[in-house]
């Protein structure tokens, strides 16, 4: 399970809205947003609607108008490529608007979110940019020196009390008195898709661990989770009752297509037989004109020789005596 591919780009946009969900009435989530026409995309945008009340929560403190966010997964990390590639959509998201300048880039604010602290990163921006990194509490690290306001999160630093969820983005969770926490929290909100997406990610990513812990928290995932787990199961049941019977009509369909091969197979060979026949009639035919046809230039041949030595007892004989006439055929080389 350790190597399953984790779409963990939708479980973190669903951890950041759940983090920031105290002050969710002044801020717009816009997930994988389309930077430009081509496949330029950042993973999340985050538009503040008030310039007048700032965000409160320790990840958002940095935040302007408009705040692009980068993710990088627990596997990843956070190179100097990276951070010139978001740099640039952060240039790209300032110019394409309708009108000139809609953006100030004093408006756009850069997030990169991460598992592990970019030392190396961060050494690069410092010699080539004289860039500095301004710890702004556990795990967040304002960059300074640059025009645009930017900050990196470390989630693996960040304060578990204040950032449980993103903190939680991880494959090696820990089933601890935070983790309970964190399981409680998503009982109270169970039906909420943030949660769920958030959840799911999570769960999946630290199965075996969770199957390990099973004394510890094996009762309260059934309390937890029996609903879910029901529900899922429901939904496979009708997944696999629909596959079925798609199967059953695409057979049908292919039993349908196999027939209809076959009959046409039948009636090509059928039409092949015809059009062979039809060839042989055709040769016979031509065969017999041909013959006829050297028939005739035989006779006018041998009339127009005998016509000309003027034998016209001999000519007058080999038109009633066929035998005369083959006799004249050879004689003259007919």
């Amino acid at each position: 399970m350790a190597d399953e591919v984790l779409q963990w780009h939708d479980g973190f946009h669903a951890a950041l809205q759940i983090e920031l969900k105290g002050e969710s009435a002044h801020l717009r989530f816009c997930s994988e947003y389309e930077l430009y026409k081509k496949s330029l995309r950042i993973d999340t945008v985050v538009v503040k609607d008030s310039d007048d009340k700032p965000v409160q929560k320790n990840i958002g403190k940095i935040f302007r108008k408009h705040n692009l966010i980068e993710y990088k997964s627990p596997e990843d990390y956070l190179s100097i490529n990276d951070f010139y590639k978001v740099y640039g959509y952060a240039c790209l998201y300032q110019s394409y608007t309708e009108k000139v300048h809609e953006i100030s880039m004093e408006d756009i604010t850069i997030t990169f979110v991460c598992s592990h602290y970019p030392r190396k990163m961060l050494n690069m921006l410092k010699k080539e940019r004289n860039m500095e990194a301004l710890q702004n509490g556990n795990g967040i690290y304002w960059l300074l020196n640059d025009p645009v306001a930017i900050q990196v999160i470390v989630v693996t630093q960040l304060p578990v009390e204040e950032n449980r969820w993103l903190s939680s983005l991880k494959r090696n969770l820990e089933m601890d008195v935070n983790t309970n926490q964190l399981l409680r929290e998503y009982n109270r909100n169970r039906e909420s898709n943030l949660y769920q997406a958030a959840m799911d990610l999570i769960m999946r990513a630290n199965q075996k661990t969770m199957e390990e812990a099973e004394n510890m928290v094996c009762d309260a995932l059934k309390e937890i989770f029996a609903d879910e787990w029901k529900k899922k199961e429901l939904l496979f049941q009708e997944r696999e009752t629909e596959f079925q019977e798609r199967k059953l009509r695409f057979q049908e369909r292919e039993t349908e297509f196999q027939r209809r091969e076959t009959e046409f197979q039948e009636r090509e060979t059928e039409f092949q037989e015809r059009e062979t026949e039809f060839q042989e009639r055709e040769n016979q035919i031509q065969r017999k004109e041909q013959q006829l046809k050297k028939r005739e230039n035989r006779m006018e041949t041998l009339v127009w020789l005998l016509v000309k030595n003027n034998l016209l007892d001999d000519l007058n004989k080999i038109c009633v005596d066929k035998g005369y006439r083959e006799q004249m055929y050879h004689r003259y080389g007919l």
